[in-house]
């Protein structure tokens, strides 16, 4: 059974970057799709990003498009979501979660996998 672990979060200013990382304990995360999501105040969870397993093929949401970038980093075991550019709107809890299937792209939006493999989440605020 996976154990997701999400690092990297903190404070930064607008226009900073942060790199996430999405690790499991058993080292078997290469053969999981992962997709990021994040939930702020108030707000509903949203996908952020997702790479597929199966091609490698990446998704994102309008609006960190050019801004974030997913990857996966097979020695590591790991996929790290790098994010360039923060805004103040980005502030939130990160997750990331894992499926067999692909990336659930709906009309552009990455979609939340039916999975139960979600780690505990890392806070990201961006603010001066």
């Amino acid at each position: 059974q996976l154990q997701l672990v999400e690092s990297g979060g903190g404070l930064v200013q607008p226009g900073g970057s942060l790199r996430l990382s999405c690790t499991d304990s058993g080292s078997r995360l290469n053969s999981y799709t992962i997709g990021w999501f994040r939930q702020a105040p108030g707000r509903e969870r949203e996908g952020v990003s997702c790479i597929n397993r199966r091609d490698g093929k990446t998704y994102y949401a309008d609006s960190v498009k050019g801004r974030f970038t997913i990857s996966s980093d097979k020695v590591k075991n790991a996929v790290d979501l790098q994010m360039n550019n923060l805004k103040a709107e980005d502030t939130g809890v990160y997750y990331c979660a894992a499926d067999l299937i692909d990336c659930l792209v709906v009309r552009g939006k990455v979609h939340a996998f039916p999975t139960d493999y979600w780690g505990q989440g890392t806070q990201v605020t961006v603010s001066s």
